[in-house]
């Protein structure tokens, strides 16, 4: 069955002025939908075609590069949507917030190392929170990858995932990552991260 563009769980002004309209219009619109297509376009007609996507990302490495990235593309995207939303919500709070202070000290001491993780990022990638081994840890990962790959350096399962390819922010932030990466915060649907972060334990 062929995989679809998931749609957005908010208008795409709604993370104004911290991510503006013009951006998640393309983001959502052009770059995710290539991937889905792409991704479509891979597996069609092979063994995989029929696999889940989790399937799919579990062996992108061994499957093919087109899978990998696009793949990897179309699974970030739709969990990076659902962690998004207008004015962010209620922040951290009961055994999230438990664990984020018992691991960096404190909230702002996560977002300094996601920041942090996100800036050295050479190039396109993402900036992640995951739970291993029942504990939380930062990391980051190149292009389209995601610690849920074969291939990733550090394996986890991924709590809150940031998106720092420049078409993620160039339209309002240029080349100004570290002021994107400290905006998005803002609307970061923490309930969202909670859930995450409950179903990996």
């Amino acid at each position: 069955m062929a995989f679809t563009l998931p749609q957005l769980p908010y208008a795409p002004e709604a993370l104004e002025p911290y991510i503006d309209a013009q951006t998640m219009q393309i983001h959502h619109g052009k770059h995710h939908q290539a991937y889905v297509d792409n991704l479509n376009k891979a597996i069609a007609g092979t063994e995989h075609e029929n696999k889940s996507l989790e399937q799919l990302i579990a062996s992108a490495g061994s499957i093919s590069p087109a899978v990998r990235n696009n793949g990897g593309g179309h699974w970030n995207h739709s969990f990076f949507w659902q962690l998004l939303g207008p004015g962010g919500g209620a922040p951290p709070s009961g055994a999230l917030l438990e664990a984020i202070n018992s691991t960096f000290g404190s909230l702002d001491g996560l977002k300094e190392k996601v920041n942090a993780a996100g800036t050295t990022r050479f190039g396109s990638g993402w900036a992640w929170l995951i739970a291993r081994d029942g504990k939380l840890e930062v990391s980051s990962t190149p292009n389209q990858d995601n610690p849920l790959m074969d291939v990733a350096e550090v394996k986890g399962k991924p709590i809150l995932g940031i998106d720092v390819w420049e078409h993620a922010y160039y339209l309002k932030y240029q080349n100004r990552r570290p002021e994107y990466l400290g905006a998005i915060w803002n609307v970061i649907n923490w309930a969202k991260v909670a859930e995450n972060f409950n179903g990996a334990k």
